[in-house]
């Protein structure tokens, strides 16, 4: 019996959002993994290091969403077919132009930022503060990705 003042069927809410979280992460970093591998151009150098703090920055992530959604009691998704039925992020489908890697990639972070805010409601519903304070963390963290993917695009 879980007893830390969130009810059942808030914490079961509130773990199915942070599973799509999950999903939506673990995809993102898999892709900006691909990203930073195969990125060609005259952009090479500084994108290639973009991505691979993003995705260092997502391996982190994954990890405290999954924590959580176990803290509340639940399962955290663990399979790629999980995260496919979940997420909105397409997979690297083989491009190695810049400019639509950073397009496609500002895409998928705001994907994320969008699922983060939907959870606000029910998360501040339920006083889950910890929950809270992943989902500004994440929130923060991934608009200020997403501008700085924004500003490498030309008007």
């Amino acid at each position: 019996m879980i007893n830390i003042g969130i009810n059942q069927t808030h914490r079961e809410d509130i773990a199915a959002g942070l599973n799509q979280l999950l999903a939506d992460s673990y995809s993102l970093y898999l892709k900006t993994h691909s990203f930073h591998w195969n990125v060609t151009g005259p952009l090479f150098t500084s994108l290639h290091l973009l991505f691979e703090q993003q995705y260092t920055e997502l391996a982190l992530a994954v990890d405290l969403i999954a924590e959580r959604v176990r803290a509340l009691g639940s399962r955290a998704l663990g399979s790629y077919s999980a995260y496919a039925a979940l997420t909105e992020i397409k997979e690297d489908q083989g491009i190695t132009k810049a400019e639509i890697m950073i397009r496609e990639l500002l895409q998928d972070q705001e994907v994320i930022i969008r699922h983060a805010r939907a959870l606000f409601p029910l998360v501040s519903q339920a006083h889950d503060e910890a929950t809270a304070d992943i989902l500004t963390q994440r929130i923060q963290l991934h608009e200020k990705n997403a501008w700085m993917l924004r500003s490498l695009l030309s008007e």
